[in-house]
């Protein structure tokens, strides 16, 4: 831009590294900044030669109020600049039990650094969106607003912070640069399954967890005996569900239907509809699911090879479910610090089956650093994944059935 002018402006010199023109974050930077009104001044940049290669720019903002400007900074940080000017960050008591101090910093879930006096730059643990940031035992961490003290010291919005943006992978599937498009049924889907089974290779060769978001859907299209596979061989750490997929699971192993309907493709029977609250039934009078399976009641399903292989389950209710079944948390910020407790142990993919509430609670949980894969034959869920901040997923329009047959295909093949 041409030479800003000087009278009655509020300035300030931002810097950004990495990757910042093929991941979109210089052009990014600039296209908000215009929306907002700020000018600015290309200072500085450097370009690299070789796509191993980082990039570096300097801009000079300039504003007509502080305001302004202010938000703009604010703004710009989500795309990895940050004041060349570096200053302490600021924080200020919660006031009471449950309650963050005004003009708290509501935070993202990308990586985030806070200046401390006499320590510098220290990065935030568990990053989450719609947080504050909380310092704990000399260390600042993301933590929900229901779980804040009285007199923490919690993160003001203003200088001493800076986020790193999910870059664009280096060398990674052309499909994840080219097809520019949220979600898609025309993705090349033989590629996205190929590079969820890396991801969850990975996951397993660094020590983290494979997490699967389950919707009773994994039960209902057939999909079931592919899932325990999943699990059997040791794909599956944690699953995320709600009764519903449990409940269905549990009907098949007793009844042979799921919700009343025969799978072996035979006709309704007549009491059918009754099998989910029966089946609710003999688990709540075994005491659990896993008294059920070690009673010998319960031998054969999703929950059953999930208390076999020691796979953890975390199943969350809601104002709709019959029961529940006893291992049900009932308790919806109980059933959110449980999942939060989860992720926190160190997620390294996350597959999202055919469950869209479940599948935005959890991805409000996850880090942007973490691989996203959303499987479900309605195109909205992956959108409002997205919308809400998920940005990372992957989406895949398809049945959850046939997902998962390839995606077992795939993990069978020598690595």
């Amino acid at each position: 831009m041409a030479d800003l002018p000087s009278a009655g402006r509020h300035r300030q010199v931002v810097e950004l590294r990495g990757h910042i023109i093929d991941s979109l974050m210089l052009p990014r930077i600039m296209e908000e900044l215009m929306g907002l009104g700020v000018e600015y001044e290309i200072q500085q940049l450097d370009v690299g030669h070789r796509q191993s290669d980082t990039s570096y720019a300097r801009l000079e903002l300039s504003s007509p109020s502080d305001v302004l400007l202010a938000t703009a900074l604010r703004e710009i940080q989500a795309f990895g600049a940050s004041p060349v000017d570096v200053v302490d960050a600021t924080f200020a008591p919660a006031p009471a039990d449950g309650v963050f101090p005004e003009h708290f910093f509501a935070t993202t879930n990308l990586e985030t650094e806070v200046h401390l006096g006499g320590v510098g730059w220290t990065r935030v643990r568990y990053p989450e969106m719609d947080c504050g940031i909380v310092v704990r035992e000399g260390v600042p961490q993301c933590e929900p607003m229901s779980d804040v003290h009285c007199g923490e010291p919690v993160l003001l919005t203003g200088g001493g912070i800076r986020m790193s943006p999910v870059e664009r992978p280096r060398g990674t599937t052309p499909m994840f640069g080219f097809m520019g498009s949220t979600i898609s049924s025309e993705k090349p889907k033989g590629s996205v399954i190929r590079q969820a089974a890396e991801w969850m290779r990975i996951a397993r060769r660094e020590g983290k967890q494979i997490l699967v978001v389950a919707g009773p859907a994994v039960v209902h299209t057939g999909s079931r005996e592919s899932f325990v596979r999943l699990i059997e061989t040791g794909y599956v750490d944690t699953v995320f569900a709600g009764n519903a997929l449990a409940v269905h699971d549990i009907e098949i192993a007793f009844f042979g239907t799921s919700l009343g309907v025969p799978l072996d493709g035979g006709p309704s029977l007549d009491s059918g509809h009754e099998h989910h609250v029966r089946a609710i039934n003999r688990i709540r009078a075994a005491g659990s699911i896993r008294a059920a399976v070690e009673s010998g009641a319960l031998t054969s399903g999703i929950m059953h090879a999930c208390t076999v292989r020691g796979t953890d389950v975390v199943l969350c209710g809601s104002i709709r479910d019959d029961g529940p079944l006893p291992d049900v948390i009932t308790d919806v910020i109980a059933s959110q610090r449980a999942m939060r407790s989860r992720v926190r142990e160190g997620v390294g993919i996350a597959l999202m089956l055919s469950s869209m509430l479940h599948s935005i609670a959890v991805g409000n949980l996850l880090p942007a650093s973490v691989p996203t894969v959303c499987v479900d034959i309605n195109p909205s869920v992956h959108t409002k994944l997205a919308d809400r901040g998920s940005f990372q997923t992957v989406g895949l329009v398809m049945d959850v059935g046939s997902f998962l047959s390839d995606l077992l295909a795939v993990l069978s093949e020598p690595a």
